[in-house]
């Protein structure tokens, strides 16, 4: 009687690869479950089985889904961070470094809308973490360079307030108005790529920049 031999079936699991490539994928899945399913929803296996590694594998990377969720944060703060320092370092006037450092920070939000929820418009869960207060930290920061830049405009005698932290916040409170309303209406036609998010920002520097 011939033998038939059969090959075994392949595993969906992925091979072991490159610790930091395994990594980036890990936060990049873990991202898009937290926004999909919400903080509680969003399990250690969902993780793992997005990724096509097992949860023992995962947790090699990760302790739990908390620290995964700081390091979400902590990689956009960062990002924010590098963006902020560059613009702020160009050698133009405070207004126009103002209004690119709003342009990009919308840009920011609306090319990886989950990153942006998760930091922006999510509580963080877990408790104090180192993590966690690195991504405060790297906040304070960036708010630092940008204000520092609206600061500039009131000592060249060109901002309409005395208050350069109140305009600096305004300004901030309405770009972010902008970016949660087009992530959260997605379906929604909001113009042409980027428009709305230049107006608001050109609007806002009229109203508080004297010519």
């Amino acid at each position: 009687m011939e033998t038939v031999l059969v090959k075994p079936a392949r595993s969906a699991r992925k091979a072991k690869g490159d610790g930091h490539l395994r990594r980036a994928e890990i936060l990049e899945a873990a991202e898009r479950i937290f926004v999909a399913d919400g903080y509680e929803g969003a399990t250690i296996r969902k993780i793992a089985d997005e990724v096509g590694v097992s949860s023992t594998a995962l947790y090699m990377h990760f302790r739990d889904k908390d620290e995964i969720l700081h390091e979400i944060c902590l990689q956009a703060m960062q990002a924010l961070l590098e963006q902020n320092s560059e613009i702020a370092a160009r050698p133009t006037d405070a207004v126009t470094r103002v209004r690119l450092m709003l342009e990009a920070y919308v840009r920011m939000g609306l090319e990886h809308p989950n990153a942006y929820r998760l930091v922006f418009c999510a509580p963080l869960r877990g408790g104090d973490t180192p993590a966690r207060r690195a991504t405060a930290e790297i906040g304070s920061q960036c708010y630092a360079c940008y204000s520092g830049v609206v600061r500039e405009i009131l000592a060249a005698g060109q901002l309409k307030i005395t208050d350069a932290d109140c305009a600096a916040r305004a300004l901030w409170a309405a770009c972010h108005g902008v970016v949660t309303l087009m992530i959260a209406q997605p379906d929604t036609d909001w113009g042409p790529e980027g428009e709305l998010g230049r107006v608001t920002v050109e609007g806002l520097l009229h109203g508080l920049v004297a010519e």
